[in-house]
């Protein structure tokens, strides 16, 4: 028998549904460290109705270049995060990756790092994908931990790209090639 793809050690990926994910999502938005973790843009407040407005327009300019999963622990049936390949560029065979865990029960448990690999799971064994790319700041140290417990690999940084709160950090990007997941795995 096939194991299900979406499915972790500690999660589950489903598909996202914006007229319900985005109301909890612009939620989570709410909480200003996950907002400012999340992105380097103001934080700025969502209404559940924008969120999905902003979700179903994505979907509808992209030419099947971006795949948005919610992420679900397997003991719930509450969603506690998303996660996402974006960008994707098949005749390179490389998407940028995003990730958001929402839920502050959640973090720096592993669940994150469990999405990761079943969504690279999902690019290199079912989109045929090589090479998987982000982006993080370099004071979001527990996300930058589990990106390399993945297989991630720092590849360079732009120096001092961030400033909040009267202090500077650095862009890291990040790489995963298929090689380097399957040594992992």
């Amino acid at each position: 028998m096939i194991k299900n793809i979406f499915i972790g050690e500690k999660v589950r990926l489903l598909a996202m549904n914006p007229e319900i994910d985005g109301k909890l999502m612009s939620e989570w938005r709410r909480d200003t460290e996950y907002a400012r973790l999340l992105d380097s843009d103001p934080v700025r407040l969502w209404s559940g109705n924008q969120m999905k407005d902003w979700f179903e327009n994505k979907q509808k300019n992209e030419a099947f270049e971006e795949i948005n999963f919610m992420i679900y622990p397997l003991e719930s049936e509450e969603p506690i995060g998303f996660i996402e390949l974006d960008g994707i560029a098949w005749h390179h065979r490389t998407s940028w990756v995003g990730i958001g865990i929402g839920n502050r029960d959640y973090w720096g448990q592993g669940y994150g790092s469990d999405a990761m690999r079943i969504l690279s799971r999902y690019a290199f064994d079912e989109l045929g994908l090589y090479r998987l790319n982000l982006n993080v700041f370099s004071n979001n140290t527990r996300a930058i931990q589990a990106y390399e417990n993945v297989g991630f690999k720092v590849e360079g940084a732009i120096r001092d790209a961030l400033h909040r709160d009267n202090q500077r950090w650095d862009l890291v990007f990040m790489g995963l090639l298929e090689e380097d997941f399957r040594h992992q795995t």
